[in-house]
C-alpha cells in the first residue's frame, strides 16, 4: 500500500548515503516522499560524503564508490531533493511515517531541534512507523513524553547508536558540496562530533533498553533494530539495509 512519508535532513551537512539510500528504497517501492529541512533548502552533502577518495578511518574501507557519487549527482542535478518544506511547516496527520537522516550537520539543525521533536511526538502517540539513521538517533533521545515522566520514547526500547568506539578528536568541518550564497557553507570547525551518541542513548533507553553499538559493524554486517514503531539504523555503512528494512516494515 502506497503510504505518504516525511524525511528529514540536515542544511548543514547531509551524509549523501544516509538520504539517499533509504530515499531510493522507499521510492522504488512506490511511497509518496516528501522531504523536509530546518530552513526548507536543498539538504547539500558533506564533502567527504561524495570524495571518491575517502577512506573510513574506522572502518578502513572506501566509502564512497563511483556509482553511488553518480546517483547522488543525479539526484542533485534533477532536482529531487530541491524544494523541501520547512519543518515547522510539517504536520505528521499528513503522514503515515517519519524518516530522518543523519550526517554532521544532524547534530546541529536536527537533534535537538523541538521542531523534529515535536513531529515525533505526534508520530509515536499516533503509532507510526519512526525511522532514524546514524546521528538522527539522538532526535528520538531527545523527544520526551510528559505522560511516562518525561521519559525518551526511545526508553526501554532496543535501537542503535553510533559507537563511541568510532568517535574522534581530530578537526570536522562542514563544508558542503555545490554550496552557493543561498545555500551556504557553514563557516565552523568542531573537536570532532559535538557529542557522544552511544552514552547519550544508553541513558536514553534506561535499565530494560539495549543499545546495539557494535564497532565491528560494516556494509557486510549492517546494523539495523525495528523494535515498534521505531526503526534505527546505526551509520552509513547500514543505510541500505535501513531503507530496505523501512520498506519491509511499510509493508
Amino acid at each position: 500500500m502506497r503510504k505518504k512519508i516525511l524525511m528529514i535532513a540536515s542544511n548543514y551537512g547531509l551524509w549523501a548515503e544516509e538520504l539517499q539510500a533509504p530515499w531510493d528504497a522507499l521510492k522504488k517501492a512506490g511511497h509518496e516522499l516528501t522531504l523536509a529541512t530546518y530552513l526548507g533548502k536543498t539538504p547539500l552533502p558533506g564533502q567527504l560524503s561524495m570524495d571518491p577518495g575517502f577512506i573510513d578511518p574506522m572502518q578502513h574501507v572506501a566509502m564512497n564508490s563511483p556509482e553511488l557519487i553518480a546517483r547522488i549527482n543525479e539526484i542533485l542535478d534533477t532536482g529531487e531533493w530541491s524544494h523541501p518544506i520547512k519543518m515547522a511547516d510539517a504536520n505528521m496527520d499528513d503522514y503515515d511515517a517519519l524518516v530522518i537522516v543523519g550526517g554532521a550537520g544532524s547534530v546541529l539543525d536536527v537533534a535537538g531541534n523541538m521542531l523534529v521533536h515535536k513531529l515525533v511526538y505526534q508520530a509515536y502517540k499516533s503509532g507510526k512507523t519512526i525511522g532514524a539513521l546514524c546521528y538522527a538517533v539522538a532526535a528520538l533521545s531527545f523527544t520526551r513524553d510528559p505522560e511516562n515522566g518525561n521519559k525518551s520514547v526511545i526508553y526501554g526500547k532496543n535501537v542503535t547508536a553510533h559507537p563511541h568506539a568510532w568517535d574522534f578528536t581530530g578537526d570536522l568541518g562542514y563544508d558542503l558540496v555545490r554550496a552557493t550564497p543561498d545555500n551556504p557553507d557553514m563557516k565552523l570547525k568542531t573537536c570532532g562530533f559535538v557529542f557522544p551518541l552511544q552514552y547519550m542513548v544508553e541513558d536514553a533507553v534506561g535499565p530494560n533498553g539495549k543499545v546495539y553499538s557494535d564497532p565491528t559493524t560494516s556494509r557486510e554486517r549492517p546494523s539495523v533494530v525495528w523494535d515498534p514503531p521505531f526503526v534505527t539504523g546505526l551509520s552509513v555503512e547500514s543505510s541500505v539495509a535501513f531503507g530496505n528494512k523501512l520498506v519491509e516494515v511499510l509493508a
